[in-house]
């Protein structure tokens, strides 16, 4: 008696729904708050006013995915500052980014192909929850406060009789925009790297072209900020000032490392550090941007200040090679030496522009004093670091066709070593 097989149960899929777009989201947050909270802390806020901390907390988170802050102050109708910052605190903006792009994916996972409308919907349902989070943020990134200070505001409050306070507020409407952009960006990338991410059914024949080389520049990246992670623990504990160097591992590691990186490729970057305020960066660095009117930054002038940032250029060398090597092996079906050279020459010069974009900074600070504008002395300043982008990203252009030609042919010869020995 033939015994018929047992009816295969349909494949059980994840919930998506609002309780884990909201718990997406909640990590989300949790992460961002969390590490911004710490680098505050480790950046000293004994001198902040009372109750300033938890504000400039979310002020960071802000910023972290994209939003604005204005900082304004004045001394009554006599004197006034503002200050305009456009930077990222790169180490809140990837935790975050990690624990969104796990609460998005996990719902996901076990499944090869997925329904366009489905993934539309999930990520609408954490969209819609973002988008209530970045206006509560941006309503609570705002706080004005008196400050006690000496020289020239003080003595204008002692003679008139008013009192300095400065504040800050997050542009709501900016705000909200360019962090659902930012929320778009880390939805794409993670579907883009995550290798076992299901896709719509039209989007299948991207998967092998474009997720090896992603993968393989979000490792470059990450490897780039664990050695910096590394890097940074080792001077905080021999060389003194461990407060100051954790608050520069905790909000601004990313900016620091891959500025490196770009450098160690050829790139240059044009800074410039004039007022009381600088760049929380290495001392060669510093050295250079504050020459009057500023200075190139590249290998040859901090090279001027440190030989040993010639080990840059190898130390980018090996990470390329290796991120190209990565590339080819994770590539299903073997590929032309020109496709290796061009995938991996396009993942770089995004990769690259990523970081144009994102580890730039600009900030001034001026004073005015009875509307006649802008007053020197060492009241105002400016600091900035933007990088050359055309140049970088023809430096990337090339790093990625020689170190691609490279790794295709290096995964190539594994390949066939290991056919030879198990045909042996």
């Amino acid at each position: 008696m033939n015994q018929q097989p047992p009816d295969r149960a349909p494949a059980r899929r994840a919930p998506h729904g609002w309780t884990q777009a909201l718990s997406a989201v909640g990590a989300c947050l949790a992460a961002l708050v969390a590490t911004a909270a710490l680098g505050v802390w480790a950046a000293g806020t004994e001198g902040l006013p009372a109750g300033a901390t938890p504000r400039i907390v979310v002020a960071v988170v802000v910023l972290a995915v994209g939003g604005t802050v204005d900082i304004t102050g004045d001394a009554g109708p006599l004197a006034g500052t503002r200050a305009d910052i456009a930077v990222l605190p790169l180490s809140v903006t990837l935790a975050g980014a990690f624990a969104l792009a796990r609460g998005f994916l996990r719902p996901l996972r076990h499944r090869a192909v997925t329904d366009p409308r489905e993934l539309t919907g999930w990520a609408a349902r954490i969209a819609a929850l973002w988008a209530v989070a970045l206006i509560v943020l941006a309503v609570l990134a705002r706080a004005t406060f008196t400050i006690s200070t000496g020289g020239t505001l003080a003595e204008i409050g002692e003679l008139f009789g008013t009192t300095p306070r400065a504040g800050f507020r997050a542009d709501v409407p900016l705000t909200l925009l360019v962090g659902l952009v930012w929320l778009a960006g880390v939805l794409l990338l993670a579907l883009a790297v995550a290798r076992g991410a299901p896709l719509p059914a039209p989007l299948l024949r991207f998967q092998e072209p474009v997720r090896p080389a992603a993968y393989a520049m979000l490792l470059l990246l990450m490897v780039c900020v664990a050695g910096g992670a590394l890097a940074g623990i080792v001077v905080a504990l021999t060389r003194g000032h461990p407060a100051e160097t954790f608050a520069v591992l905790l909000l601004g590691l990313p900016n620091l490392v891959w500025l490196a990186l770009t450098l160690g490729m050829g790139a240059t970057w044009d800074g410039r550090a004039e007022g009381p305020f600088g760049l929380p960066v290495p001392q060669m660095l510093d050295a250079v941007v504050r020459v009057p009117g500023g200075g190139a930054v590249n290998l040859s002038t901090l090279a001027e200040q440190d030989a040993r940032v010639w080990w840059l250029l190898p130390a980018a060398a090996v990470l390329l090679l290796a991120a190209a090597l990565v590339t080819a092996a994770r590539t299903p079906t073997p590929l032309p030496l020109w496709q290796h050279s061009a995938r991996m020459a396009v993942a770089l010069v995004l990769t690259v522009l990523m970081i144009c974009l994102t580890a730039r900074v600009e900030a001034r600070l001026g004073l005015s004093l009875i509307g006649l504008g802008d007053l020197g002395g060492g009241l105002g300043g400016t600091v900035s670091l933007l990088p050359r982008i055309w140049t970088a990203l023809g430096l990337a252009a090339l790093w990625g066709l020689v170190t691609g030609a490279l790794g295709g042919l290096f995964a190539g010869v594994l390949r066939t070593r290991a056919g030879s020995r198990l045909g042996g």
